[in-house]
């Protein structure tokens, strides 16, 4: 049964740090895309990042470039993102999601992607 996991999120105050980790339980990591995404309170989900097969794709968000950044461990099955300086606009749920596709593609288009994680909760709060 394919699954992702995600974990690593928590509470964290202004211009701290965290990584979040996305596991890819039931598949071949290698195969898939890997997005991450948001969604804040009263808001609609937006892509945060995204990175292809073969890493050599790489999409951010501008709210976000320069503050995070993704990469991926096909060995071990993880897809990671370390989150730098984050701000209270970077509060919500995260969510990563898997989608098949060639090995030098990736987009944040939440309709691209089959498979998705459960989320876990990002606060950022002082």
């Amino acid at each position: 049964q394919l699954q992702l996991v995600e974990s690593g999120g928590g509470l964290v105050q202004p211009g701290g740090s965290l990584r979040l980790s996305c596991y890819a339980s039931g598949f071949t990591l290698e195969n898939y895309s890997i997005g991450w995404f948001r969604q804040a309170p009263g808001k609609e989900r937006e892509g945060v990042s995204c990175i292809s097969p073969s890493s050599r794709k790489i999409i951010y968000a501008d709210s976000v470039k320069g503050r995070f950044t993704i990469s991926r461990d096909n060995a071990a099955k993880t897809v990671y993102l370390q989150m730098n300086d984050l701000k209270p606009e970077d509060t919500g749920l995260y969510y990563c999601a898997a989608d098949a596709t060639g090995s030098h593609y990736c987009g944040v288009i939440l309709y691209e992607y089959e498979y998705w994680g459960q989320g876990m909760q990002v606060t950022v709060s002082s």
